[in-house]
């Protein structure tokens, strides 16, 4: 990837643990995109696992890539809401329509040299914070 100039290294349903030594080598320009609003629910089956904690949201989240499973700085997220007669596919499914339209965002703004990290938290440029906040859906039934 060297030889080749490689500015930057994006992973998807990658599910294998990369070397420190690798991602020491792509600091801050190795990211990920995981099925979770992380922190919450890192590693394997994380919509199993959002499911089984009763939340009312998930998503997914783009972050920048550390030797810690699912941790770095987050870059972008996106959220849907956990139906009450969701199972694991359906809620998949919703996630990933989500996850493609925030990657290439991320990337977007990746690439425009808009995101800078200052204390471990991603700065966007010319970003602003949403005017609403969400909130709790009421149950839902297809």
């Amino acid at each position: 990837m060297r030889e080749s100039a490689v500015e930057l290294v994006a992973l998807a349903g990658f599910m294998r643990l990369l070397d420190d030594d690798f991602v020491a080598a792509w600091h801050d320009r190795l990211v990920n995109i995981h099925p979770s609003l992380l922190p919450a629910f890192p590693g394997l089956h994380p919509q199993r696992q959002a499911l089984a904690a009763g939340v009312r949201f998930s998503g997914c989240t783009v972050h920048f890539v550390r030797a810690a499973v699912d941790t770095g700085p987050i870059i972008a997220q996106g959220v849907v809401a956990v139906h009450g007669d969701d199972d694991e596919a359906a809620l998949s499914a919703r996630i990933l329509a989500v996850e493609h339209r925030i990657y290439p965002l991320a990337l977007r703004l990746y690439a425009e040299g808009r995101l800078a990290i200052v204390d471990d938290r991603v700065v966007i440029t010319g970003a602003e914070a949403p005017s609403i906040a969400a909130l709790n859906p009421p149950e839902m039934h297809r």
